[in-house]
C-alpha cells in the first residue's frame, strides 16, 4: 500500500486526491492536521504534500521540512509544497531546502495527481536498485533473465559471493564489510560492462552475492579478469600483517581462536541454453549447486557447469582457480 499524506488544515486538496485515487487500489491518501503528524504518524508516508497557506502561525515551511527530514525514515521523501505564494525568490528557497515539487495555486489537480503517479513510480524503480552499490536488484534480475529464455537466446550465467566474508566483517565491522562489497560491484561491472555494444547485464542479489548475465563466448576471459582484478586489489582492505600472515585470528563463542582465510571471490558459472531451462528458477537450482563447488576451491575460483540436460552427471563441469 502506497500512502499519501497531506499535512492541511483544511479538507479540499484530501478530498480531492482521494476522488482521483480512488482507481488506485494500493494507494491511500490521507489527511493529517500539522501537529498530529509530528505526533502521532507510525507508518512512513510513500509521499508528503503540504499545504503551505495552512501552516500553524509561530512556524514556517523551512521548519515544518527540516523537522521531517530530522526523522530517519523520512530523509527520502518526496515532499511536495503547495502554496499560493507566487514569489520566484521564496519558491527556488523552498526547492533548494529539502522540497522536490513545489505547485501554485490557484492548483491543478491533474497535474498534482500525475506528478504523484510519477514520483510512486520513481519509488517503485529505485526500491528495486541496491542502496550500496546502485546494481539493480532482484525484480531487475528476474526480468533479465525471462527476457533472454523467452527470446530463446543462449546465455551465460555468473553467480558470484565471497568466500569467508562473514568472518571479514566480524573482524574489521561493518563499514568495512561495505567497503569490499562496493570493490566487488566495481570490479564486476568494469569487466562484464566494458565491451562497447554488448548485451551485459550486473546486478546486486543483496549482501556479498551478485549476479552477471553474459552473452559472450568468451566467458571465461571475464571470469577469469574478475578473479585477477579482485585479488590484485583485495590488498587495501586489510592490515598488512594479516595479509601476509594470509588468515584471520577471530576468537569464536567458546572463547577459543579460530583461523580464516582471507576474503576470496567465487564464481558459479552456468551455460543456459533453451534446450536446457525452461524457468529462472531451474536457472538458479542450477547456479547455486554449480557455485557451491566454487567455494569448495581454496581461493579465488570459477566452476563451469556445462551439462546439456539436467539428468547429466557433474562430470561436465570444469573447476578452476585462477592464481595471480
Amino acid at each position: 500500500m502506497r500512502n499519501i499524506y497531506v499535512l492541511d488544515h483544511q479538507e479540499e486538496i484530501n478530498n480531492n486526491l482521494t476522488a482521483l485515487f480512488k482507481r488506485e487500489k494500493n494507494t491511500k491518501v490521507e489527511r493529517y492536521e500539522f501537529e498530529d503528524f509530528f505526533n502521532e504518524i507510525l507508518t512512513t508516508p510513500d509521499i508528503i504534500i503540504i499545504n503551505e497557506d495552512e501552516i500553524p502561525e509561530g512556524s514556517d515551511i523551512f521548519s515544518i521540512c527540516k523537522l521531517i527530514r530530522a526523522d530517519v525514515d523520512n530523509t527520502r521523501t518526496p515532499i511536495v509544497v503547495v502554496s499560493s505564494n507566487q514569489d520566484d525568490s521564496h519558491i527556488v528557497d523552498i526547492l533548494q531546502n529539502d522540497v522536490e515539487l513545489y505547485l501554485k495555486k490557484p492548483l491543478s489537480y491533474e497535474i498534482l495527481f500525475y506528478s504523484i503517479k510519477n514520483f510512486l513510480r520513481l519509488l517503485n524503480s529505485n526500491k528495486t536498485v541496491s542502496p550500496l552499490t546502485g546494481l539493480p536488484g532482484n525484480a531487475q534480475i528476474q526480468d533479465q533473465m525471462n527476457k533472454r529464455l523467452e527470446q530463446g537466446k543462449n546465455f551465460q550465467m555468473f553467480y558470484v559471493d565471497l568466500d569467508n566474508f562473514k568472518a571479514y566483517n566480524d573482524y574489521y565491522g561493518f563499514s568495512n564489510g561495505d567497503e569490499i562489497i562496493k570493490f566487488t560491484a566495481k570490479v564486476l561491472t568494469t569487466n562484464v560492462l566494458k565491451i562497447e555494444g554488448s548485451n551485459n547485464f550486473v546486478g546486486h542479489i543483496g549482501g556479498d552475492d551478485f549476479i552477471a548475465i553474459l552473452e559472450d563466448p568468451n566467458y571465461e576471459k571475464v571470469a577469469q579478469n574478475i578473479i585477477a582484478d579482485y585479488d590484485g586489489q583485495i590488498e587495501k582492505y586489510f592490515e598488512k600483517e594479516d595479509y601476509q600472515r594470509g588468515y584471520l585470528e577471530i576468537e569464536n563463542r567458546k572463547g577459543e581462536m579460530e583461523q580464516f582465510p582471507l576474503t576470496s571471490i567465487s564464481i558459479g558459472i552456468v551455460e543456459v541454453t533453451p534446450e536446457r531451462f525452461k524457468n529462472s528458477l531451474e536457472i538458479g537450482e542450477a547456479g547455486a549447486a554449480v557455485k557451491h563447488l566454487a567455494k569448495t576451491i581454496f581461493g579465488s575460483s570459477y566452476v563451469v557447469d556445462r551439462r546439456k540436460n539436467r539428468d547429466e552427471t557433474f562430470d561436465k563441469i570444469k573447476k578452476k582457480r585462477v592464481l595471480v
